[in-house]
């Protein structure tokens, strides 16, 4: 038996590097696809600027990097989840309302801000002004890939402690 879940647990850390590899290698191809106009295809987040403008050394940049990939890979499930509901109520012709999401991106939109995150900040702008359901998804996906390749260990190590999380 407890090979059975070695085996299991080896076959998801396998899938789970995959997905990030995928991530890594297409990210900037479906963020070209989707979001050609907001120029956030080719971005690499330089960590001077951050130094710089807020006095702080490489090491805690760093630290409130991970931090914030965390919070964004923890975010994109609850991002997932309202947009869920979101097109249930729609569905159900329900009275749509997005201050669920909207407040997520907020919140999430002022660490970018202050890490100097660029591409993360004009897509949770999007996600906070946008209302088509299918495009919030994307954005989602793309906030996503950009913190994936802000830090993809953290992301990987982020990604695997929730897969384990709900296996429980």
């Amino acid at each position: 038996m407890k090979n059975f879940y070695n085996n299991k647990r080896k076959l998801a850390n396998t899938e789970l590097r995959c997905s990030i590899d995928t991530l890594l290698n297409e990210g900037d191809t479906f963020l070209k696809n989707n979001f050609s106009q907001l120029k956030v295809s080719q971005y690499n987040y330089d960590i001077n600027e951050a130094i710089d403008e807020l006095c702080l050394d490489k090491d805690v940049i760093n630290q409130l990097l991970e931090d914030y990939v965390i919070q964004i890979l923890k975010s994109k499930i609850t991002f997932y989840k309202y947009i869920q509901e979101l097109k249930q109520a729609e569905y159900e012709n329900i009275d749509i309302d997005y201050s669920k999401i909207k407040d997520l991106a907020h919140k999430n939109l002022g660490v970018a801000k202050n890490l100097r995150i660029k591409d993360a900040k004009i897509l949770l702008e999007e996600l906070m002004k946008e209302d088509d359901l299918d495009y919030l998804r994307i954005c989602v996906k793309a906030l996503e890939i950009s913190a994936v390749k802000l830090n993809p260990l953290c992301a990987y190590e982020t990604m695997n402690l929730i897969q384990v999380k709900n296996s429980l």
